[in-house]
């Protein structure tokens, strides 16, 4: 019995080996660099600020790195801000020149396993070239401390043809509306009672600290909220 099946089971263990083997140099083998969000097209007004932002997953995590013209920017006004969990960066310019800062921007991503790259222009005008219906920000967010567990709001309204968008930003981070608990959620003036409040964002628990919004012509309904609730399980 022995002396017919223990060769069988010899020749078997090479193949059985190499599977395995294959499978583990699979499991631990790197993956090359995807973007999750890649930078938009901007223009932008003499004097104001730009923010192009850029994310991409990756293992190990990927390195990204800003280019102009094929260099990586290198200015006083050009302020290089990465996500603390590594997952993006965004390039923001302030304040704007031109022609100076009118060019095509690089999201340059890398990591062992590859890289990829993201084009973008920054069109900057000066006052009296502005067309009609180019956005305005007819009342922006203010400086606020709070008590903490108290809660604090801040406006923000926009105008233009067609209805820009508002996005709000962080630190220079845009602020996050999902992965939060439901804490932060994003709303419509109509939830308030239909006043004409543009952006509306409220903080909850914490001291609220300098914020920021920057509109945008696009589809998304410019007459949005950003509810920051501390307790948003009782409500």
């Amino acid at each position: 019995m022995w002396i017919t099946t223990y060769p069988m089971m010899l020749s078997a263990r090479p193949g059985y080996f190499l599977l395995l083997l294959s499978f583990l140099l699979l499991a631990d083998a790197d993956s090359p660099p995807k973007f999750t969000r890649t930078p938009e097209d901007q223009t932008g007004v003499q004097g104001g600020v730009a923010s192009f932002v850029c994310q991409a997953t990756g293992d190990p995590p990927p390195n990204i790195v800003w280019n102009k013209k094929g260099k990586k920017v290198q200015n006083q006004r050009f302020e290089v801000i990465d996500y603390e969990d590594g997952s993006g960066s965004v390039l923001r310019i302030q304040p704007l020149r031109t022609p100076r800062d009118e060019a095509v921007y690089e999201c340059h991503v890398s990591n062992p396993a590859g890289e990829i790259t993201a084009l973008c222009r920054l069109n900057v005008l000066r006052e009296d070239q502005l067309p009609s219906g180019f956005p305005t920000i007819d009342m922006g967010p203010q400086l606020k401390v709070v008590e903490r567990s108290r809660t604090a709001t801040m406006l923000c309204a926009a105008s233009g043809n067609p209805d820009p968008e508002i996005t709000w930003f962080k630190d220079f981070l845009p602020v996050n509306t999902t992965n939060n608990n439901g804490r932060i959620k994003q709303l419509r003036s109509e939830s308030f009672g239909g006043t004409p409040i543009r952006g509306k964002r409220r903080l909850s628990g914490r001291t609220a600290t300098e914020s920021g919004c920057f509109p945008n012509g696009t589809s998304i309904p410019y007459n949005s909220a950003l509810l920051f609730d501390q307790n948003p399980m009782s409500r």
